[in-house]
Parts: structure tokens; sequence; C-alpha cells
């Protein structure tokens, strides 16, 4: 059978067509992993597979890359690849590095290679930290190349930091160092702390450094608190010290504590100071809990 007319047609105009869908498919993008890798400086570089134009832009990529090392003060740096203006600038980043090391008293800092205007702000900067040390006393303060006015602002922060330390009770305090009117200050802040520890009960409390007030108050306190632990059952107590008022309290509060005790079958409890209405308050708590266990209990099975 002859193909018609038009079929013909129409496998004419998709010719070109089908030729170039034809010639994409087999056309592939070329392999660039290797020239990145060369272009990048990766191990896996392997030149003698790149062409003349791909060797030009690795050459120029290795040499910004040395220039980048170099200007960063790496160990990758190698100076003999570099221009003249590329040293130059190289050895001024150098300088900077340096400049920045000695400014902030590193170790790695090379004095001697660094020019008169910039010595002299180095001794500056080192001038300075080393009276910011002294004023701070810190042990590291060299005191001897201090200047006149900044020996006499040292001393004034050594005496401020004795007075603070002597008003905190500290044992570091030279009380030998204080003037008349610190000294008054660091007296009436000892005998604040020794009042306030005579109010705690401390044993550090000395009582002879009270005044008659502060006695009196303190006496009121001890009185206080011995009074609310013997109503509270403490061992602390002390009752021969309670006035009779306050040990009839005591004493009733004990009662009270005895009969709760004696209701809960606590092994605190006395049964022999027990008047007949407590021991009947205490036999009918023990009646109803033994009604409640009864309650609980399950039927019994026929």
């Amino acid at each position: 059978m002859q193909p018609s007319p038009f079929a013909a047609l129409a496998i004419l105009g998709l010719a070109p067509w089908l030729v170039q869908a034809q010639a994409k498919t087999k056309t592939a993008p070329p392999d660039r992993t290797n020239f990145v890798n060369c272009l990048q400086g990766l191990s896996g570089c392997d030149l003698s597979l790149l062409a003349s134009d791909e060797l030009a832009k690795v050459g120029a990529e290795s040499k910004k890359r040395n220039l980048d090392y170099c200007l960063n003060g790496s160990a990758l740096c190698d100076p003999t690849r570099l221009s003249a203006a590329e040293a130059s600038s190289v050895q001024a980043a150098h300088y900077r590095r340096n400049l920045e090391k000695c400014m902030n008293g590193e170790n790695a800092c090379d004095a001697l290679s660094l020019a008169a205007k910039d010595m002299a702000a180095v001794n500056s900067a080192k001038a300075q930290r080393n009276f910011d040390k002294c004023v701070s006393g810190a042990p590291t303060c060299d005191a001897t190349v201090l200047t006149k006015e900044q020996a006499a602002s040292v001393q004034a922060a050594s005496q401020r930091r004795n007075f603070d330390r002597c008003l905190n009770g500290s044992s570091l305090c030279d009380p030998l160092r204080l003037a008349p009117n610190e000294a008054a200050a660091v007296r009436a802040a000892a005998l604040r702390r020794n009042r306030d520890r005579c109010m705690e009960g401390s044993s550090t409390c000395n009582p002879l450094a009270l005044t008659e007030s502060e006695a009196k108050d303190v006496r009121a306190e001890v009185h206080r608190r011995n009074l609310a632990n013997c109503l509270n059952g403490l061992a602390n107590c002390d009752p021969v010290s309670l006035q009779n008022s306050d040990l009839e309290n005591a004493r009733a509060a004990f009662r009270q504590r005895n009969v709760e005790a004696c209701k809960r079958g606590l092994p605190a409890c006395d049964p022999s100071v027990l008047t007949g209405p407590e021991m009947a308050s205490v036999m009918a708590a023990f009646q109803a809990r033994r009604s409640r266990m009864e309650r609980l209990k399950p039927p019994a099975k026929p």
C-alpha cells in the first residue's frame, strides 16, 4: 500500500526536528570535575587533561590563593611567587599584625621591627596596662615604672580596698593603714556585726561589746526564741529561764501535743499525764478508728 501524499509531507516536515532532537540527546555536557579541582587547588587535579586556556585560569587562581595566604600570614605562603607590588602589600599586612600584637602585649610581638612612632604608642599602651593592674591590686603590677601621679592614684586605690576589707571584717584588713575617721567607721561596723550575731544566737557573739540597750534587746530576743522552742517542744528548750506565765503556756502546749500524740497512737504519747477527760477523748479516738477499720473489712464469705 502506497503512503498518501499528505503522510509523506508530514514525515518530511518532522524530519528536521527529529534530526535536531537526536543530536541533542547524543551531545552530553563535558565533565568539568577535573578543571574545578585544579581551579580550587585540590589533590584530585590532573593538569595533563587541561586545555591551554584552562591552564592559564588555574595558574591565575593559584597565584591569587598564594597572595591571600601571604596577606593572612599563613604558613602556606610562598613569598618567592609574589610580585614587587604584592610583596609590598604583604609586608604592610605583616607589619600591621605585628603592631597589633605589640599593642596588646602579646608574647609574639617583635618590638625591634617597629617604627619609632609605633614603638612610642606600644610603650604607652604597656604603661597603661601596668597602671590598670596596679590600680586593681593585681600581683603582676610593676610599681617601679609608675609615674608620680600614677603612684598616688595606686596608693589611694590600695587605701580604699583596705578600708573596704576592714569594713567587711576581712582577715586581710590592715588596721594600721586606716585614717582616724576610717578606724571609727570600721569599729562601728564591727560592733553592728557583733550585735547581729548576738541577736541570732551565734556562738561568736561577744556580749561584753554590747551597749546597755543592745544587751536588753538581745536578752529579749533570746527569751522570745527560747519560749518558741519550749512551746514547740524542741530539745533546746530551757524551761528554767522561763517566767511562770510562760512556763504554764509551755506546759499547756505540751499537754495538747501529748493528747494528740496519744489519740494517734504515737510513741511520744505519755499516758501517765493524761487527765480523766483527756483519757476519755483518747479512748474515743481509738474506738472511732477501730470502727472505721471494721467497716473497711471485706464481708465474710458464706
